[in-house]
């Protein structure tokens, strides 16, 4: 039999290449180190498809091709992506920092939401340079529950287009505080808002949920995975699926990543540090998947806590039908905090509203099916599309140790989920947006779910916010990871995607999941200098 290749000459292997992998590589290029970035999928294919609604969200041209199960071992297609990047080649850029009050105890209608092992102020530092590593346009001081923050962007906002300035004026007359959406774009703006010439960045109607063909939206690829190729010690080896992480006879340290290339072959690469990045249902599989003599329930997992506490988010997608018509095609630039920790009517946090992209007609014609007798015969799918407004609601989904990832024998990924977890706070908010329609120049009663946005035909599919599977804290009995992220039960082995999150909060994670990977490049950084 053919003995596997084996390179053995890298100071860190990092797996996967998203927000954590990929902007970690970045903050290690330049310490001249050895590093080895290894990577399931290849580089998403530039075509046409990118940007045809059709191809990307009807049929999920680039969804992963693969199924996990429920808990009652339905399968289901994930919204995952596996390619240079990682899902921010799909996300929607919107790079928001966790509000203080998220890194503390948090009291819910359902339950609580515990604190973190660090402080908003210990990861402020890395969240103003997270944001102009990844090129966020904002403006710090409109948004009211924001913390405090050491640096303004260095990019300024996207300028609303007429209907979503109306919008925002809208909602200020309803004594709200509306606030440019932070977004990371390479965008550069003329004094009526619009692209220059020179703009990577179009500001055109795909930037949330497709893949940017200009390569003007912040994705991980672009930001941080070609630039730290450009050194000469950084590697990239791609189509390399990771099966199995290694130890040394002790259990102490991992000595070896085993993984399959795309002709099927298996190779055995060693590093000195191993920091693993692939999502957190993944990276939790990963974990069990590598039980061994010394970890018999899976690495770092001693506490039994790998796998649990899986969160998503309580998301909608709606669709709102303006009284006028919608030429917006830039749309994603615009939130609203205002019931983020509590309304007047509501002692309980409820979440965030934010636009999303703009729908278009293809979208709302793959929608039909679910929206059968929800919308007015007299108004075809066209005219819907021309006068759609776009919604995103987002609740914190508290973390549960039954909602979990395990493994079946032939290594299937089955994931455990309570949808009703906490879902009257997000009820709430949808109805604080559901009274104010009226108001806001819209159809009163035309709120549509926007389903087809998720990738998904149940809400465990919508799985591009999944978190914590592999929390952090100080004790090594209720958590994986120590305060840098590194395992309670290895000495070299770090994760650094979501999984390490103990909440959620109500914002989406990419920006969290960036500061902390430059938090722990930092960590890193020093104990290879030692």
């Amino acid at each position: 039999m053919t003995e596997s290749p084996h390179y053995d000459d890298y100071d860190v292997i990092i797996i996967g290449t998203g927000a954590g992998g990929g902007t970690l590589a970045h903050r290690l290029a330049p310490t001249g180190r050895r590093v080895l970035l290894l990577e399931r999928g290849g580089y998403l294919p530039r075509e046409r498809d990118n940007w045809d609604s059709t191809a990307v969200f009807v049929k999920g041209k680039y969804r992963a091709p693969e199924f996990w199960y429920d808990k009652h071992g339905n399968s289901f297609p994930p919204e995952v992506n596996y390619y240079v990047g990682g899902n921010t080649k799909f996300y929607g850029a919107a790079l928001f920092r966790l509000r203080p009050e998220d890194f503390g105890v948090l009291r819910h209608h359902d339950g609580v939401s515990p604190a973190w092992p660090l402080s908003y102020e210990d990861l402020e530092p890395y969240y103003t340079q997270a944001e102009h590593l990844y090129l966020v346009h904002g403006s710090h001081g409109e948004d009211p529950t924001e913390g405090v923050v050491s640096g303004q962007y260095r990019h300024p906002p996207v300028a609303h287009e007429p209907r979503i300035q109306q919008l925002s004026d809208d909602l200020e007359k309803q004594g709200l505080h509306p606030f440019h959406l932070p977004i990371g774009v390479n965008l550069v703006q003329d004094g009526d808002g619009r692209a220059t010439h020179s703009s990577v960045c179009i500001r055109c109607d795909r930037v949330d949920g497709f893949p940017c063909l200009v390569r003007g939206k912040s994705d991980a690829q672009v930001i941080c995975v070609e630039p730290a190729l450009e050194h000469p010690n950084v590697d990239l080896v791609t189509h390399a699926r990771v099966t199995r992480l290694e130890t040394d006879a002790a259990g102490r340290s991992v000595t070896t990543v085993v993984a399959e290339l795309a002709d099927g072959t298996e190779a055995r690469f060693s590093s000195h540090l191993v920091a693993v990045a692939c999502g957190a249902v993944n990276t939790a599989a990963l974990l069990l998947a590598s039980a061994g003599d010394r970890h018999p329930d899976g690495l770092a997992n001693s506490s039994g806590v790998v796998g649990r506490h899986y969160m998503r988010h309580n998301n909608l997608a709606l669709m709102a039908v303006s009284k006028e018509p919608n030429d917006t095609r830039f749309q994603k630039t615009l939130a609203l905090h205002d019931w983020y920790l509590g309304a007047d009517d509501w002692e309980y946090p409820l979440g965030g509203i934010q636009m999303l992209g703009k729908s278009d007609a293809e979208q709302i014609h793959g929608e039909a099916p679910r929206w059968a007798g929800a919308v007015t015969p007299q108004m075809p799918f066209e005219v819907l599309a021309h006068h759609a407004v776009d919604f995103w609601l987002c609740g914190e989904d508290l973390p549960d140790p039954g909602n979990r990832v395990t493994l079946d024998r032939d290594g299937g990924i089955h994931l455990a989920l309570d949808e009703g977890n906490n879902i009257t706070a997000l009820n709430r908010l949808r109805h604080k947006l559901q009274g104010m329609l009226g108001r806001l120049g819209m159809h009163e009663h035309h709120l549509l779910p926007h389903s087809l946005y998720l990738h998904k035909g149940m809400p465990i599919g919508a799985t591009a916010h999944q978190a914590g599977t592999v929390r952090f804290g100080h004790d090594p009995a209720t958590s994986a990871l120590d305060v840098n992220c590194k395992a309670h039960d290895l000495d070299n082995l770090y994760v650094v995607d979501t999984s390490f999150f103990p909440s959620i909060g109500a914002v989406n994670p990419s920006l969290t999941a960036i500061a902390n990977a430059l938090r722990v490049g930092d960590h890193l950084a020093e104990r290879l200098r030692g």
